[in-house]
């Protein structure tokens, strides 16, 4: 069972009371400095100001991470690049990958283009690291028994829908994240009982992303309300990640005999669909309409042999 921890306070305040090389992974969602509000405190610092408190809050986490951990960090578009430089230049981290997070419903604007994507940077503290492919690939259009069956690299453009305030597990946050995007850095990047530091926790995601997936986890929040608020969380009843690349339902087109079919159609549940049950019946509709009757019989069939091996 995960060690779940919230810590109440200032960031800067608490960084130095953490170890160093003692975690595995760090998640960061910062503040973008866009005026945006979060209860007790106002995301609005003056350019240089915001500068160095995102070089003060970087170094350390560069100090606690381990020789093989990963950072992965959230920013909008006027800061990433300045933060690019303080990672790679300053603290001469490993740079892995640039992660554009789209998404369809955005911000609009009546001149010029309507933003529909943040950026992630992937930063390793070591030439050698964490990196879980096989639990992060994502379906295949094509089988083909020479392919990789398991599926494809998902790349570094994630399509992930953001958590809309029609969503049960919506919660009054300005910046809540998708769970299933974080389920996916946790995945690739930490294994089971790994220790993994959510610098700016805000809604909890990352603490419940960990709980579901038996990692420890450290969440930092400054303001009080939210903490409450992750609590509440963390203890509601669990029915499946919020969100999902729309990739994972998809169904190899050329899946050509029975047998196969049999094997994938179950692999694709586990492998692919294990934290979002509630989508396991659309999957077996699209199963259905794509492969017809015969699917049916395959799983009536697949029924039939795991009763008789009990």
């Amino acid at each position: 069972m995960s060690n779940l921890q919230i810590i109440e306070g200032d960031v800067l305040e608490q960084l130095p009371h953490i170890p160093s090389e003692s975690v595995d992974l760090i998640i960061a969602d910062p503040p973008y400095n866009l005026g945006k509000e979060y209860g007790n405190n106002y995301d609005l610092k003056e350019f240089d100001e915001y500068l160095r408190f995102s070089t003060l809050w970087l170094t350390e986490a560069c100090r606690i991470l381990k020789p093989t951990g990963t950072i992965y960090v959230f920013m909008g578009f006027r800061f990433i690049s300045y933060l690019y430089d303080i990672l790679d230049r300053e603290l001469q981290m490993f740079f892995n990958s640039w992660i554009c997070w789209h998404y369809t419903q955005g911000m609009g604007k009546t001149k010029g283009f309507s933003p529909r994507h943040d950026d992630i940077l992937m930063f390793t503290k070591g030439k050698t690291f964490k990196f879980n492919l096989d639990n992060i690939r994502v379906p295949q259009k094509y089988y083909r028994e020479r392919n990789n069956m398991r599926g494809a690299n998902p790349g570094d453009v994630w399509q992930f829908s953001h958590v809309h305030y029609c969503n049960g597990n919506r919660r009054n946050h300005p910046t809540q994240k998708p769970e299933g995007l974080i389920e996916r850095m946790i995945f690739a990047s930490s294994d089971e009982e790994d220790l993994v530091l959510d610098l700016f926790a805000g809604s909890g995601t990352t603490l419940r992303v960990c709980q579901q997936l038996n990692r420890n986890c450290t969440g930092i929040e400054l303001n009080p309300g939210y903490v409450k608020m992750i609590k509440e969380r963390l203890n509601s009843e669990f029915t499946g990640f919020d969100s999902i690349d729309p990739r994972m339902e998809r169904i190899p087109l050329d899946l050509n005999t029975k047998k196969v079919r049999q094997e994938y159609f179950e692999n694709h549940k586990q492998w692919f669909l294990n934290q979002h049950a509630p989508l396991i019946d659309k999957f077996e509709e699209s199963v259905q309409k794509l492969y017809g009757e015969e699917q049916t019989e395959i799983q009536e069939e697949f029924d039939f042999d795991n009763t008789t091996r009990k």
